[in-house]
């Protein structure tokens, strides 16, 4: 069925407000049914997981659920999915773990593109154990990262190389198989965060062949939680500090303390939201969520890259917009600045005009800062499966109304 962007606009009560969001990249707006999933597993008869009664009967079944949607999204294992309160704290979980392993001599590789939540645990943990950080750069006016310049810092002694699917700040989409390739030669372990890249196109981590992915459901039209894919075999390996009486199974192993079982349950419904956004009236089962999330992908993909075929040449033909999102393969994000206008005075003058287009470095901070941009940033306008065309042309007309009167 075609994508119908008015059809799944109804699903989302937020848009009542009559607001153009295009604040996506730091936290989509949630359906309906994700909150009633929510809602009804918070006051349902549920209690710690369990086999003897009902309700330790259905905690169970949200946990199980959750692993085999967030499976079924990535191309993962069920039994690699972990949870986390969110993708920053498991990687600062992981990084303390896996750097017990680690010491003088060994490297840790991040790049300037990351988000800091896959650079400063990272740092932090190699300079706790004395290893050597390596850096790798992006070029700031094309905005691309290759394969070339991350080979440049690799060498028998790098134990972790941690990468971007897609930068947050300008979208830009590294190889992500090809450097996972390069890692693996020198016998490393590829840490992806996926947080931006999982909101836009459909994701298969072993065909990837990335060790870890994290990614963020609050960004994917679900509830604020984070989770992260991995080879359970693997994950078998990585000791971390837990409770005495917790289980030491994985992956229950990296989740310390008892989930919250209305987060994946509401997980779980906006992955099969996802799943089912060319054919709304068809519903999801464990049977066809894999394919049909590939087939609603490819569907969102198209309706984005027509907005964006929309909205990028407007943007870069107004008078004294820079745009910063230049690579050739990236999420439909777009970061920019006007001349002579402050960032956040953009971002204010179109709050104005009830379009949300936020103003920051969006904590990519290295990345801003390789830009030239400092840690002030620009404006960011992200794109999202309710996005919808009177919501580009109201941003279009804002940003002129804003460049008219402030530039």
């Amino acid at each position: 069925m075609a994508y119908d962007v008015e059809r799944i606009r109804s699903h989302f009560p937020s848009l009542n407000a009559g607001l153009a969001h295009f604040d996506g990249p730091g936290g989509s707006q949630t359906p309906d049914v994700v909150g009633q999933a929510v809602a009804d597993t918070l006051t349902a008869s549920i209690s710690n997981r369990g086999t003897v009664t009902a309700s330790e009967r259905r905690a169970d079944d949200v946990v199980s659920r959750f692993r085999r949607t967030a499976a079924d999204l990535l191309g993962a294992d069920p039994r690699g999915i972990v949870y986390g309160r969110s993708a920053t704290a498991l990687t600062y979980d992981l990084a303390r773990a896996l750097a017990k392993q680690w010491g003088p001599g060994d490297e840790v590789v991040v790049t300037r593109l990351d988000h800091d939540s896959n650079v400063r645990p990272w740092v932090q943990a190699a300079e706790a154990v004395g290893a050597t950080v390596r850096w790798v750069d992006f070029d700031p006016a094309s905005g691309e990262l290759t394969v070339a310049d991350v080979e440049a810092v690799l060498s028998e002694r790098t134990r972790l190389v941690a990468t971007t699917a897609a930068s947050n700040l300008i979208g830009t989409r590294p190889p992500v198989r090809q450097i996972s390739e390069a890692v693996h030669r020198v016998g490393s372990l590829h840490w992806v965060d996926g947080v931006h890249a999982t909101a836009h196109a459909s994701v298969d981590v072993e065909a990837l062949g990335v060790d870890v992915w994290t990614c963020s459901p609050y960004k994917f039209l679900g509830p604020h939680c984070g989770l992260l894919a991995a080879d359970p075999a693997w994950l078998e390996t990585v000791r971390n500090d837990k409770l005495a009486p917790s289980s030491d199974a994985v992956p229950e192993r990296f989740e310390l303390g008892t989930l919250p079982y209305e987060l994946l349950a509401g997980t779980s419904a906006a992955i099969d939201f996802l799943a089912g956004m060319d054919d709304l009236d068809t519903p999801v089962t464990d049977a066809d969520r894999r394919e049909r999330l590939l087939a609603s992908f490819r569907a969102l993909e198209e309706h984005e890259e027509k907005l964006l075929a929309v909205l990028e040449p407007a943007l870069r033909a107004l008078p004294g917009v820079t745009v910063y999102s230049n690579a050739e393969s990236r999420t439909p994000t777009l970061l920019f600045t006007v001349d002579g206008v402050d960032p956040q005075d953009v971002y204010r003058g179109l709050a104005e005009h009830g379009v949300n287009a936020p103003a920051s470095s969006f904590y990519a901070l290295e990345c801003s800062r390789h830009l030239g941009l400092g840690d002030t940033g620009g404006v960011r306008v992200g794109l999202a499966p309710y996005t919808s065309q009177d919501d580009v042309e109201r941003l279009l007309a804002g940003l002129e109304a804003v460049i008219g009167s402030r530039g």
